[in-house]
């Protein structure tokens, strides 16, 4: 693996099977539990390496400055550049067509809308696009996003909570689409 930091971060397609294997794992488990994750807990969740091959990858991860450690004999997170390119992974959707385009440039400059309106009606276009969920929050602060939890409150809505790493916490709610299940 190579890191091209310099020129904005490596990418997720830079980064071999395992690699990007161990970092989405390290990823959505510090996004549900909020801890530092350790090889051990990789080993026993379905990663069918031994604890030392997976130190390894995540050193190398670290190495990219996609991990970080809190201490020494910690496990490790990831970092404001490691979040940074899983949601661009995340986010990765083709090329919108030429109708497609209109029709959000439509949707987003529709007459009498509130700011509140227009900002739950690009979270929806950004969520139908990625097919999962569209959070969009404007820059009100400065610090970055610790931790996002959504809780399902009924078959056609959520919430989710967005914890800042100021120690703000916000609450929105959202509609889902027909379907969506738990996990998704």
């Amino acid at each position: 693996m190579t890191s091209s930091l310099l020129t904005g971060g490596p990418s997720l397609a830079e980064l071999d099977e395992r690699a990007r294997d161990i970092f989405r794992r390290v990823v959505e488990s510090y996004l549900e539990t909020g801890d530092p994750v350790g090889s051990r807990t990789l080993s026993k969740g379905g990663v069918h390496l031994s604890p030392a091959s997976i130190r390894n990858t995540m050193q190398d991860l670290t190495q990219l400055g996609l991990l970080g450690a809190p201490h020494v004999s910690a496990g490790r997170l990831p970092t404001h550049a490691g979040l940074r390119l899983f949601v661009d992974g995340l986010m990765e959707v083709g090329d919108v067509g030429e109708e497609e385009r209109r029709t959000i440039e439509a949707r987003l400059t529709g007459r009498g809308q509130t700011f509140d309106d227009a900002l739950n009606e690009a979270s929806a276009i950004l969520s139908g696009l990625a097919g999962g969920a569209g959070v969009v929050v404007t820059p009100v602060r400065d610090a970055g996003v610790k931790h996002v939890e959504f809780v399902s409150l009924s078959a056609d809505q959520a919430l989710a909570v967005m914890v800042f790493d100021d120690g703000a916490v916000e609450n929105r709610l959202m509609s889902l689409a027909a379907g969506v299940t738990p996990s998704a």
